[in-house]
């Protein structure tokens, strides 16, 4: 059952079946249609397959985000299409320099050059209050990443995460990977939900969870 969809996400046809889809300009050779909607391709967006797998990350549209490894920008890009104010945390340079180019045509979407493990070096930019954490980082200590950027959501925001499993343990179960995770995380946040992504993406666990009151920021 797929959840409501927020004012600029929609499901278009492309290729003779029904995709979803976000206006904007094309970014990594997705199809659109001639309203300007273009395909968001689940097999390369972990978001994407959130929404493909029918969780409800509970976007309502215009929301503000920050978005942490935002690579080349292929999935930042649908999320500047529906959201308001985007920052886009990516550490390499290379596809920084793609994701530059990808904000020209969206001036809501602020491409930083950062390390997202160390919050400190860009909390002079990204403003307090944010409505939702958007994690999707190639590293060990994933969790300890989610933590320490809670400091920039609302008390009423979301945390919406990929868990890659290999990025934390390559020789332990899967499923202990994210069981440590997990575990890790509610020292600051409440889990909403949970989805293993394999259908698209394979050993990664998606996680919907709020902010805790009173957790170690």
């Amino acid at each position: 059952m797929t959840a409501d969809l927020p004012p600029g996400i929609e499901r278009r046809r492309f290729d003779g079946r029904e995709r979803f889809a976000t206006r904007g300009e094309p970014v990594y050779g997705e199809p659109q249609d001639d309203a300007g909607w273009r395909a968001w391709d689940a097999g390369r967006s972990k978001l994407g397959a959130v929404l493909e797998l029918g969780m409800d990350p509970g976007f309502d549209g215009e929301d503000s985000v920050l978005y942490l490894g935002a690579a080349s920008g292929t999935t930042v890009s649908h999320v500047a299409d529906f959201a308001g104010p985007t920052y886009a945390v990516e550490f390499a340079p290379r596809p920084t320099r793609d994701l530059l180019g990808v904000a020209d045509s969206r001036p809501n979407l602020f491409p930083l050059l950062k390390d997202a493990r160390a919050p400190e070096t860009y909390a002079h930019v990204v403003e307090a209050g944010l409505d939702y954490l958007v994690q999707d980082v190639a590293t060990r200590g994933q969790a300890t990443v989610a933590l320490r950027n809670r400091r920039f959501l609302a008390p009423d925001g979301r945390l919406v995460a990929a868990v890659k499993a290999r990025s934390e343990d390559v020789l332990t179960d899967p499923d202990d990977v994210f069981a440590d995770v997990l575990d890790e995380l509610r020292e600051g946040y409440a889990i909403v939900e949970t989805r293993r992504l394999d259908r698209f993406h394979d050993d990664h666990l998606a996680v919907v969870a709020e902010p805790q009151a009173g957790g170690d920021p």
